[in-house]
């Protein structure tokens, strides 16, 4: 007999392995002040997607009550799940579009950085692989940060899977002057990505670019180069 898996079953599970020691680990990347209303439950990620793995068949009514939780590490479970049936040999078109519609919907509730980078590779960049691309370049124009990040890493998986790398370098036109250090990085790290798919047009994009990048978007993006590539891009 099959047993349906639930957010509560889940939680339950976290709750077993939370610790005031990992709790406090998270002030690093997490800063209380800078938090927002996010509570932390001491977990380690390592064990958030292993738990994650064996609970990969939830339903997305399920998936979607942990999206709702006030607990950073219950929505990285959340996403984490949605990660694994999005990358699933097994999962039809059908739970492809479920997936990629819940994140839409319900990007309030993935709503930092870490959040976006577990799941919108897959998600939402593996969802559209075959389809119009115009979701991401409405997420690109959104006024929030992490609506914005999605549209940038999705491409990751057009140049991943499919070697392709138009996207990457029209979004980043569309954030480079962008105010938010997080998607500063994000792009360089994306255009980085993309220096080893298509060297050729990164370094025009470069040409054409580098002296109106923010600079930390700059250095992520030229680590691969030689020491004077990267020494003319940085003078510029």
């Amino acid at each position: 007999m099959d047993i349906t898996l639930t957010a509560e079953m889940f939680i339950a599970e976290l709750e077993k392995r939370k610790s005031d020691s990992e709790r406090k680990k998270y002030d690093r990347y997490f800063p209380p002040a800078k938090r927002g209303n996010d509570e932390f439950m001491g977990v380690r990620m390592g064990d958030i997607f292993k738990l994650a793995k064996q609970y990969i068949s939830m339903p997305l009514n399920e998936v979607e009550k942990l999206l709702e939780s006030g607990y950073h590490e219950v929505r990285v479970g959340g996403v984490s799940i949605m990660d694994a049936q999005a990358r699933s040999k097994k999962t039809d078109e059908q739970r492809r579009k479920e997936l990629f519609d819940l994140y839409i919907r319900r990007h309030d509730r993935i709503n930092t950085w870490d959040l976006v980078d577990r799941s919108a590779i897959y998600v939402v960049g593996g969802y559209l692989a075959d389809k119009p691309r115009d979701p991401l370049y409405n997420l690109a124009k959104s006024k929030l940060m992490p609506e914005r990040r999605s549209a940038i890493i999705a491409t990751a998986y057009f140049m991943m899977k499919m070697g392709q790398t138009e996207d990457v370098f029209r979004i980043a036109k569309l954030l480079i002057d962008d105010k938010e250090d997080l998607i500063h990085k994000a792009v360089g790290w994306m255009l980085r990505v993309a220096s080893d798919v298509d060297r050729k047009q990164f370094l025009e994009f470069l040409d054409a670019y580098a002296a109106r990048m923010p600079r930390i978007m700059l250095r992520y993006c030229i680590e691969k180069l030689s020491p004077e590539q990267r020494k003319h891009y940085m003078s510029l």
